[in-house]
């Protein structure tokens, strides 16, 4: 039995060698390792042997099995390599040196005002989070104090996957993930992709940006929140912005607001962007929910907090005059080139 399996060892050598392609490796484990391979059919073949036998021959199999695999693991990364490598000598050669034409690329609107308000809030002493885009039901409203039925669920028209995930509707999906994190105090935004099923028109988009905040601590007020957002807004803006609080209902907040900002492209007067209200909601924001608090293993009796949504995208709107949101994902070079000198 020894001299087979040693035999066994060196033809599947011989074999692996005259591989060239994920496909033969592929073959050449299922004859071996297979339901009805060679390494397998030994280790069958020892039914009959006896205690001591089978131990010994047992080991020894199971060593060439192990083997086999190692050397089919590193065989197919060897042909990847290789395959990565012509594929490499087969590209055009050229010179990075080249001068471009004078036309030089640019960051996205969503890009430069997504790093500017990083900036005003790390100068604020708030960390920056990223959260990913395909969250869990729980995630994205249980965990922010919507539950399954709670009929805020219907205010926003959500992607669901076949494995019962979904994309994130809004960044509050990350609340509980940032809370669970760093516990409390803390002061944090993440920004990110938002997406919902919307009726797509100038000022709506089924893929839109958003930055959520928190900050977390003991005696925080509606007044901090005040303050926070104006510093950001006049830092943004560059110059005094016209805004309002409303009453506003969110679960996961209490007191809830809206904030709407002046309409900049109108001046306030109206028009399809602010659908002639001369208003833009900008920011939803609140007082953090107890419930939210404690989901996130914060205590309410010690600590509170307020959080805000920023809508990223309508600020990109408002601060550089855009009327029409659905041209920010358009890839429409000609209305995007005129952000490669920020």
């Amino acid at each position: 039995m020894k001299g087979k399996i040693e035999s066994l060892r060196q033809a599947f050598e011989a074999e692996l060698g005259q591989t060239a392609t994920s496909e033969a490796v592929e073959k050449l484990r299922v004859a071996y390792l297979g339901k009805k391979g060679s390494v397998t059919e030994l280790l069958k073949g020892l039914k009959g042997a006896g205690a001591d036998q089978k131990k010994e021959l047992g080991q020894h199999i199971n060593q060439l099995k192990r083997q086999v695999e190692e050397r089919l693991a590193q065989q197919v990364e060897t042909i990847k390599a290789a395959e990565i490598q012509r594929e490499i000598d087969a590209a055009e050669v050229y010179d990075v040196t080249l001068p471009t034409g004078g036309e030089s690329g640019s960051y996205h609107p969503i890009t430069i005002v997504q790093r500017q308000l990083e900036e005003i809030f790390a100068s604020m002493g708030f960390i920056v989070e990223d959260f990913k885009e395909i969250v869990t039901d729980y995630e994205c409203f249980e965990a922010v104090n919507i539950p399954k039925d709670h009929p805020a669920r219907d205010m926003q028209d959500t992607y669901y996957l076949e494995n019962g995930q979904l994309l994130k509707t809004h960044t509050s999906a990350a609340q509980n993930a940032i809370l669970r994190k760093y516990g409390a105090p803390v002061r944090a935004i993440f920004p990110g992709r938002c997406f919902r099923n919307e009726a797509t028109d100038a000022s709506h988009e089924n893929t839109f940006f958003q930055m959520e905040g928190i900050m977390v601590d003991k005696n925080i007020s509606i007044s901090n929140l005040i303050y926070f957002m104006k510093t950001m807004l006049s830092q943004v803006f560059e110059r005094d912005v016209k805004v309002r609080l409303r009453p506003g209902f969110f679960p996961f907040v209490e007191p809830g607001f809206e904030l709407d900002i002046s309409c900049l492209i109108c001046g306030g007067e109206g028009c399809s962007t602010c659908h002639h209200s001369g208003w833009v909601e900008l920011c939803p924001c609140g007082m953090i929910h107890p419930n939210v608090l404690k989901a996130g293993g914060v205590d309410p009796e010690e600590y509170t907090g307020f959080a805000f949504g920023l809508g990223l995208t309508r600020l990109v709107m408002m601060k550089y005059g855009v009327k029409d949101i659905r041209d920010l994902n358009s890839g429409n070079l000609k209305a995007l080139s005129q952000f490669r000198h920020e």
